[in-house]
């Protein structure tokens, strides 16, 4: 039996020309310039005539709550409208969001759309998924296939979930997914259908990268006060401990895990990593978003 791999896989005072005649760049500069009321300003016309750019940009701003107040549902109109147009960057966000929050078709939707146009952490929850049969048919060699596409672009978490994958594929498996990867060659057609893509913009300079940003959560307080509470977030399923021991080094200086212990909980062949505790389902999810800029996706999970 085939352990699980639990789905290992930021937006002006007015200016001397009219808002109508800026573009989505000049909202670009004025975030970076930390002037989100401008660059909202400059984003909103420009959204609510259909750039996806932008709307995926006044998007970021909602869920940040810069130069607006977090409005998650707002956020969410904005990604949905950008994302029907194909901008992968928005199908990504939405895809992570839904995913995390539990609704697993939705976010698979999305997840998969973003997949096929090569987004690495698309790829890697997508392609885990599929590894899993999470939310969709299972299809080892495809997950597989997809997983390591996002590993070949650097993504860390998808080297380490393909070679924990590489320990369960059967030689049949290994050989279905090099033909998947070797058809995703350039030249060749991709592993799924590539549905319409809309360029995003792309910033120059140093984060905060507005059209690639994470999901972003405020981080905990440096002082907190000890954890307590009935839920946990599970990071993984390890064939064997000393690998889940191991990620739990690498994620332990995280603020989303500060007072947080782990709980190795063996399940049949293989051990799960869970850690907590955290005071309600809402603070597990949360601490679960904020992992995810570090490529680590995980989901609540009730203490036993």
């Amino acid at each position: 039996m085939k352990h699980r791999h639990l789905i290992a896989a930021v937006l002006l005072l007015g200016l001397a020309v009219p808002v109508s005649a800026q573009s989505v760049q000049a909202g670009i500069s004025a975030w970076q310039r930390s002037d989100y009321e401008s660059a909202v300003r400059i984003w909103r016309p420009l959204a609510e005539k259909g750039n996806p750019d932008a709307q995926f940009n006044l998007a970021q701003a909602y869920r940040l709550g810069r130069g607006v107040p977090i409005n998650l549902a707002a956020a969410e109109t904005w990604l949905k409208r950008a994302a029907y147009q194909g901008h992968v960057d928005a199908q990504t966000t939405l895809g992570l969001l839904m995913f995390q929050s539990g609704n697993r078709v939705l976010g698979i939707y999305w997840l998969k759309a973003a997949a096929a146009k090569n987004d690495p952490r698309a790829m890697l929850v997508y392609g885990t998924a599929l590894f899993n049969g999470d939310g969709v048919k299972a299809d080892s060699a495809l997950g597989y296939a997809y997983v390591s596409r996002a590993a070949a672009q650097g993504l860390a978490p998808a080297r380490d979930t393909q070679a924990q994958m590489e320990q369960s594929l059967s030689p049949e498996e290994r050989s279905k997914a090099a033909t998947l990867l070797a058809d995703a060659k350039p030249g060749k057609k991709p592993i799924a259908a590539k549905p319409v893509a809309a360029k995003p913009v792309r910033e120059k300079s140093p984060p905060p990268k507005i059209a690639s940003a994470p999901i972003h959560v405020p981080p905990a307080p440096a002082k907190a006060a000890p954890a307590s509470g009935n839920w946990r977030i599970q990071l993984g399923a390890f064939a064997q401990r000393g690998s889940a021991e191991a990620l739990f080094r690498k994620l332990s200086g995280s603020s989303a895990l500060s007072g947080r212990s782990a709980s190795y909980v063996s399940a049949g062949p293989v051990v799960r990593l869970q850690v907590g505790p955290f005071e309600s389902r809402a603070a597990a999810a949360n601490a679960c978003h904020a992992l995810a800029t570090r490529g680590q996706a995980c989901f609540p999970v009730p203490a036993k």
